[in-house]
């Protein structure tokens, strides 16, 4: 099970094992919230519905969930919220909260994911997303498991 504490800037990662491990995030600048286009991060019981990425090289970015090249300062001045390394999509399992209608977090398209910010890591500033220090990220897919628990809260 994954837990995302926004008030910490936290993820961890409770694995099977009974191991536990800790990673600092970055969460949406516009605070929490559910309704698509609301650009905050999405409260409550998700699942990981889709790891993207798996085995390419770290800092690979992503446009519309596909690899297009590895991020570099030169491909930098093109958009500021880059999505690097792997994409850890999740999915909403309450109806009415964070599934379906207005409120489903597929749909808003969240992930966990690298981002070209990494210095920003620990700070809310996302658009949504739960961003992670890319080496985090790629260890964190290694890991998780596609149907896995994701717990979100304040």
């Amino acid at each position: 099970m994954i837990k995302i504490i926004v008030s910490e800037q936290m993820l961890y990662h409770h694995r099977k094992t009974g191991v536990v491990c800790a990673y600092p995030v970055s969460t949406a600048r516009n605070g929490v919230g559910n309704i698509e286009n609301s650009l905050q991060t999405p409260l409550g019981k998700h699942q990981i519905c889709a790891k993207i990425g798996g085995g390419l090289p770290v800092y690979t970015y992503f446009e519309s969930r596909e690899p297009k090249g590895i991020f570099t300062q030169k491909t930098a001045h093109h958009k500021a919220d880059w999505i690097l390394s792997r994409i850890l999509w999740l999915t909403g399992v309450q109806t009415g909260v964070n599934k379906r209608g207005k409120v489903d977090t597929k749909k808003r398209y969240i992930y966990i994911h690298g981002t070209n910010e990494e210095d920003k890591i620990g700070l809310p500033v996302s658009h949504g997303c739960i961003r992670m220090l890319n080496a985090d990220v790629v260890h964190l897919f290694e890991h998780a498991c596609y149907g896995e628990s994701v717990f979100i809260k304040v």
